[in-house]
């Protein structure tokens, strides 16, 4: 799969059907509208590619009304990758593009650079300048430029639409079940290794605490089963901690995960990856670090069971 980060990289494509979007996740609606784009290509000799954006449209329009990313740009390639298209086109998102009207985005990107015979976009769809452009205004353009456009309807099951929002306001309970029946794979949340306070250690719980981009979303504070995975790909299974450390009077929110069994791993400034199986209770004070060493020791237990 080809990635291209500016309309000046994209080479060798002649014919293409395409699909618009910020993707983030990729989660199952996602991979529905892209699937189908796919098929679509393989039938009519065209690429399949995806037009994307990084960052996310919001943090320029509106950063106080931006949504928390569920995934890094490089996750997010390297899940669609895995749908099967020939090549990625991420758009950095800044003011001019931002501006840019949506006949001058059809006509610059999809038409110029990309060929486009046929454009798949979810049945909510909207582009350009104040989000002007629609469904109706881009077969409009396609009547014009000579592209189809396909509206794909929103898709679901147990009355749950697949959608970025649903899965936000899923972690946002702590529910990474929920989340991860939407994403179709586990909630991730990735980042370097940071120095803490260096407690878990102390209390025979050594700890990786990550620091996350700030616009990550993070499940709620709670304790979880999971994994880490290395940036050699190594996969371990792990207790994980969201929260401010209250029996320690902590007031900084932080994801840390103890890897189950192990007090060898020097992990500082790796880049991480935490995976959220399940979700194993509440934060809590605890009156002393006795009662809390007791909770602990459970916590590992039952992340044990849950990752074998």
């Amino acid at each position: 799969m080809r990635v291209w980060r500016t309309l000046d990289e994209v080479d060798g494509v002649e014919r293409s059907v395409v699909t618009v979007g910020v993707f983030d996740g990729v989660h199952r609606g996602h991979r529905h509208l892209i699937a189908e784009a796919v098929q679509h290509a393989a039938s009519s000799g065209a690429d399949a590619v995806v037009v994307t954006f990084d960052p996310h449209p919001m943090t320029v329009i509106r950063p106080d009304r931006a949504p928390a990313a569920l995934a890094t740009l490089e996750h997010r390639i390297r899940l669609l990758s895995e749908v099967g298209v020939s090549g990625v086109l991420v758009l950095p998102f800044d003011s001019a593009l931002a501006q840019q009207s949506p006949e001058d985005f059809v006509r610059e990107v999809l038409v110029e650079t990309l060929h486009a015979t046929a454009i798949h976009v979810g049945e909510n769809f909207r582009f350009g300048h104040r989000a002007a452009g629609d469904v109706a205004l881009l077969t409009e353009l396609g009547s014009a430029y000579g592209f189809e456009v396909l509206a794909v309807p929103l898709v679901g099951e147990h009355e749950v639409t697949w959608s970025s929002t649903a899965v936000r306001d899923a972690l946002a309970m702590g529910d990474v079940d929920k989340a991860a029946n939407i994403l179709g794979r586990l909630h991730r949340v990735e980042g370097p290794v940071v120095h803490g306070d260096h407690r878990g250690r102390e209390l025979g719980y050594p700890t990786a605490n990550l620091g996350p981009d700030d616009r990550s979303a993070i499940p709620a504070d709670g304790v979880y089963a999971g994994w880490l995975t290395r940036a050699s790909g190594e996969r371990l299974p792990a207790a994980i901690s969201v929260g401010t450390n209250p029996t320690f009077g902590g007031t900084v929110r932080r994801v840390e995960a103890y890897v189950l069994d192990r007090d060898d791993l020097e992990l500082y400034d790796e880049h991480v990856a935490l995976d959220f199986l399940a979700r194993l209770r509440e934060t809590v004070r605890f009156d002393d670090v006795a009662a809390l060493l007791e909770q602990m020791a459970d916590d590992v237990r039952r992340s044990r069971e849950i990752t074998a």
